[in-house]
């Protein structure tokens, strides 16, 4: 397959540069504060982690903001991690269900990101990934609550919860509202994400209430983008990686769920916004508001883009699964309404998805020829 792209841009140091301006004011407040990030190995985490640090390197006069990352490589270490050389970065292997040790900083932030999201891996680690969502989200926030009323209280914590609390919304509830209930099975083949995630939520706004713990809620829709790895059996890698292989796109059901996708350099902006202006106890849909596309329709789109970009002389073709439950629970539709964080946070995703496709094919085919 030809290469219609002369030189691939640095799609990830464009993407940092643009977080740096846009949370200036939040990271300002950050300045010289401790932030750790529990599973900052995993796809978020490639911004979560990098985006401060590229704050601080284009501010010197500032006090840096210092970033430690925990996390068990359950699927290894990323090459982008290990590469990273600064001075203000920590990587630490450790579980999540550990307790944090007595010799480690006394974090002023805290994002706990550690949880397998791709839903081809948390059914294979069901009991790890509600571990996680449960058992490690309990430490920091009883870490939080002994803290909360003594000389120097922890200044923000974010759980990552999911879009996936609201099951398969009916049609009178998409777009979705924070305020939607759900529609969710608690003994399905997803349930051990889903229902881990909404005990999570239950459980940070009771430290909130309760305990006085400023504790926030992030619930993604759809991200994508530089980071998520290209074997995460997550739907856009694997357009992703039919492309790079020169065959045909495959779909593995009829093509006719429907999503919103969110540039994953839109979300991480939300994502920081929750965490320093969030209201305690509060879920907030990130997400975008554009209207959604069904899976047949987007893997067409890549299609065309690769055409454009690599002369790509692939198709769209449809196959069945060998994963018994691979459509078992998953969701007909997914948009949300992020009007709480648009009005409270001044969240306002920028990049349209034409965009975003085309920054992650080129980011993708940029780690292809690493």
């Amino acid at each position: 397959m030809g290469s219609g792209v002369s030189a691939v841009p640095d799609v990830t140091a464009d993407d940092l540069r643009r977080l740096a301006e846009r949370l200036d004011g939040v990271f300002t407040r950050m300045a010289g504060d401790d932030l750790l990030i529990t599973g900052g190995a995993g796809f978020l985490g490639y911004y979560l982690v990098q985006a401060p640090l590229a704050w601080s390197r284009a501010n010197p006069s500032r006090p840096a903001i210092r970033v430690t990352v925990h996390d068990n490589f359950l699927r290894g270490v990323p090459a982008w991690l290990t590469d990273l050389d600064d001075a203000s970065l920590r990587v630490v292997e450790r579980d999540v269900l550990a307790p944090l040790p007595a010799d480690e900083p006394t974090f002023d932030w805290i994002v706990h990101a550690a949880s397998v999201a791709s839903p081809t891996y948390y059914r294979r680690f069901p009991i790890e990934t509600m571990d996680a969502n449960v058992d490690g989200l309990r430490l920091l926030l009883d870490h939080a609550a002994s803290r909360a009323h003594g000389d120097d209280p922890l200044r923000g914590l974010l759980f990552f919860s999911t879009s996936e609390i609201y099951g398969d919304p009916d049609p009178a509830n998409i777009p979705t509202p924070e305020t939607y209930r759900g529609h969710v099975s608690c003994t399905g083949p997803r349930a051990c994400y889903d229902e881990s995630k909404r005990y999570g939520e239950t459980l940070c706004v009771n430290f909130a209430r309760h305990r006085g713990v400023p504790v926030t809620i992030a619930r993604p829709f759809n991200n994508y983008g530089p980071g998520l790895r290209i074997d995460d059996r997550r739907v856009l890698p694997d357009f992703m990686r039919d492309v790079l292989a020169g065959r045909d796109i495959t779909l593995l059901s009829d093509g006719s769920a429907s999503r919103t996708f969110c540039y994953v350099a839109d979300a991480v902006d939300g994502y920081f916004r929750i965490l320093v202006d969030g209201r305690p106890g509060e879920p907030y849909n990130i997400g975008t508001d554009a209207s959604e596309i069904s899976m047949r329709e987007l893997a067409e789109r890549v299609v065309e883009l690769a055409r454009a970009e690599l002369g790509y002389q692939g198709r769209v073709g449809t196959a069945t699964s060998d994963d018994v439950d691979y459509l078992t629970d998953n969701p007909n539709r997914r948009q949300p309404v992020i009007d709480k964080a648009r009005e409270e946070l001044g969240y306002a995703p920028e990049v349209r998805l034409e965009e975003g496709l085309r920054r992650a094919l080129r980011w993708y085919l940029a780690q292809q020829e690493a």
